[in-house]
């Protein structure tokens, strides 16, 4: 279950009663708003009402209202839910002598309708409608002011009305704010924008802050005579991130932020309209300017019964499903095992299966579905994957290793420096919360020199860390899964020999048997670069960073190693290793060799002269060090290795092995010109 941020709706019980006769008491009504999931906070009797407190997660914007209340007690109840009729008192001019409407910023504001009323007569408000807006929390202004909050509080469509003779030409531009500009909000607070957030303005400058309060300068007074009617539906994110920029929440704000019906904002904008006249007199001027740049269509979610009955555990008759989702107005088209709803507009909080389950569930009554006195627990084993990451981490500790966690986004700059594919081909992000970090992974070495660069400003050296994770890569093909791969990526503040170890140590934990060797290789990130391959196939990168990543996370005194590796490979390698070798019988003779090569020469070079000649009796190549100074001619190096020589059917003499090393040493001479070093 996810858990939601909740809002408190003032709900007056007699004010309910105008879109649905329950025949409930108080009682009984909060009872079943608590089984739909609106839990009821609080009762307070006000004069001949009863006002509630109800619970409203952020994902149920819809029932930000008394008619959204209504229609859930409608569909637990089967009681008929009264839309009030809508049909305001027009003029003959029309709406577009008045008013005109530009949006600027489609995507933070996807609808915007304005209406005229001309001849309102400012004044106090009806008791009666004083009395209603008072009883939900709100302040009784005037008669407008009130009509629009009323509506607000009704249809959960918080509309504004414009002094229309303050607005220059009649003009509504919706855009984002330019620097320095400021607002005076209606509550007389000084408002510093910012190109970040949207606002209403008139070719003069700002109006409004879009969503979330008026400009102090057009909102109705004694005097206003003609009023601009906005309705809109505007971005929630962009709302909340306004709002709490400038510490000005709103009633209005509060709906925006949690989604507004799209497709109910002309009929709200129209029954505002008609209770503006209503209260205030005056008539509305024909037609509305409604800018929709792009429609939305009709959402449609399938909802499989054998997976209802396996996910709630209990057998509810299809006919009972239908009803409830035909409650909902889901319009359910029931084919076999599967039913099809088409979701009304005001429910953006379902677009899953799963969210179609929960909707039977909370309407048929989680009372109705069967709890046991026990708990029966499977435990299942440990898989191979979870016993490679343990294992690995294990091996890792112990050489010193920690290892970190990150998210999976990177910023341009750093992606830039370890893939060689534009930036443009990354997949990424359009969240508002990530501008920058907002491409996925397609190596974990970035992430993890990050965490290096903070201990090292910590000063906690020296500094070992990997990380086992996902990367991906775009497939290349439109409307094709990126490739998404799980790597083992390590960082170290040591010496790349030092890295190098733990890589063929951690390869031997795998399989003993695996041959693992580095052939140089060109790597974006590298000065020095190497590829690493286990029995021939390439499992991954290492290699010393280069001078441009030194630069990007400032290791002015430090030269990082890092190495990335294929786990999918390793876990494969594990299931091929052969997991059980007795303990050789017969002892082994080792003998230490110092010879003086090129410095050109590779450790491969060597290896692969060694093997060359090697007899089967050949276990193990180890390399112990290199030495440069006095002895050693300019130009050259001396490297020290370890070979280490067993029969597994006797015991090796002395003589023997001095017949393998002396085979061994000439081919060294033939292959990489090496020479043994005399002391």
């Amino acid at each position: 279950m996810v858990f939601l941020g909740t809002f408190l709706m003032k709900v007056s019980f007699n004010w309910l009663s105008d879109y649905i006769e329950t025949g409930l008491g108080t009682e009984k009504v909060v009872e079943v708003l608590g089984d739909l999931g609106f839990p009821c906070e609080g009762i307070e009797h006000i004069g001949d009402d009863t006002v509630l407190d109800v619970e409203v997660t952020s994902n149920r914007g819809d029932c930000l209202s008394l008619l959204g209340i209504a229609r859930e007690l409608a569909a637990a109840t089967g009681k008929e839910l009264k839309m009030p009729e809508v049909s305001p008192d027009e003029s003959g001019k029309d709406v577009t002598e008045f008013a005109g409407v530009e949006i600027a910023e489609p995507k933070l504001c996807p609808r915007y309708t304005a209406r005229i009323i001309e001849g309102v007569k400012i004044g106090p408000s009806p008791h009666w409608l004083g009395k209603r807006v008072e009883a939900v929390g709100l302040r009784s202004v005037n008669n407008v002011v009130d009509a629009t909050n009323y509506a607000m509080i009704e249809t959960g469509q918080p509309p504004h009305a414009f002094d229309y003779d303050k607005i220059t030409d009649g003009k509504i531009i919706v855009r984002k704010a330019a620097a320095g500009e400021r607002i005076v909000s209606i509550d007389g607070t000084t408002c510093e924008l910012n190109p970040n957030m949207l606002i209403i303005a008139d070719p003069k400058g700002p109006v409004a802050i879009a969503g979330v309060m008026g400009g102090l300068d057009t909102e109705v007074s004694d005097t206003t005579t003609t009023i601009l009617l906005e309705d809109a539906c505007f971005d929630p994110v962009s709302i909340r991130t306004t709002s709490r920029k400038l510490a000005l929440p709103s009633e209005a704000s509060y709906r925006f932020e949690r989604t507004v019906d799209i497709e109910m904002v002309d009929w709200a904008s129209k029954r505002t309209a008609q209770l503006i006249t209503q209260i205030a007199g005056g008539r509305v001027a024909k037609g509305v300017v409604d800018v929709y740049p792009e429609r939305k269509k009709q959402k449609q979610v399938s909802l499989r019964l054998s997976r209802l009955s396996k996910l709630l555990g209990v057998e509810i008759p299809s006919e009972e499903v239908i009803r409830i989702l035909s409650a909902l107005t889901f319009q359910p088209q029931a084919k076999e095992d599967l039913i099809v709803c088409s979701l009304p507009s005001w429910r953006s909080d379902i677009y899953r299966e799963v969210d179609l389950i929960e909707e039977v569930a909370r309407v048929y009554g989680y009372d109705k579905i069967p709890t046991e006195s026990k708990i029966s627990i499977e435990v299942i084993p440990v898989d191979n994957r979870q016993k490679m990451i343990e294992s690995i981490g294990t091996y890792l500790n112990g050489c010193g290793f920690y290892e970190t966690i990150n998210v999976g986004f990177v910023d341009g700059s750093a992606a830039r420096l370890f893939t060689q594919s534009d930036v443009k081909g990354h997949l990424g992000v359009k969240d508002v919360t990530r501008k920058s970090a907002n491409l996925l992974r397609q190596t974990l070495i970035g992430s993890l020199l990050t965490v290096l660069k903070t201990n090292v400003n910590a000063k906690n050296l020296p500094c070992r860390i990997f990380e086992i994770a996902d990367t991906f890569v775009p497939a290349g093909k439109k409307g094709v899964l990126p490739i998404e791969n799980t790597k083992l990526a390590m960082v170290c503040d040591s010496n790349f020999r030092d890295l190098r170890g733990v890589i063929e140590g951690l390869i031997k934990t795998v399989d003993r048997e695996a041959q693992t060797d580095f052939a140089p290789e060109n790597i974006l990130w590298a000065q020095t670069g190497a590829k690493i391959l286990v029995n021939g196939k390439v499992a991954g990168v290492a290699g010393m960073v280069g001078r441009a990543v030194k630069e990007k996370y400032d290791f002015t005194d430090l030269a990082p190693c890092a190495a990335e590796l294929d786990f999918e490979l390793l876990l494969a390698l594990q299931q091929d290793a052969i997991k059980v070798k007795p303990i050789p019988r017969f002892p082994a003779i080792q003998r230490d060799l110092s010879i003086i090569v090129d410095e050109k020469i590779c450790w491969a070079d060597i290896i692969e002269a060694i093997k060359t000649k090697a007899p089967v009796e050949l276990e193990n190549i180890q390399f112990v060090g290199i030495y440069r100074g006095e002895g050693v001619p300019s130009g050259k190096k001396s490297v020290t290795l370890s070979l280490r020589f067993r029969d597994e059917d006797g015991t090796l003499t002395h003589e023997t092995v001095d017949r393998f090393q002396t085979d061994i040493v000439r081919n060294l001479d033939k292959c990489v010109g090496a020479q043994l070093r005399t002391v």
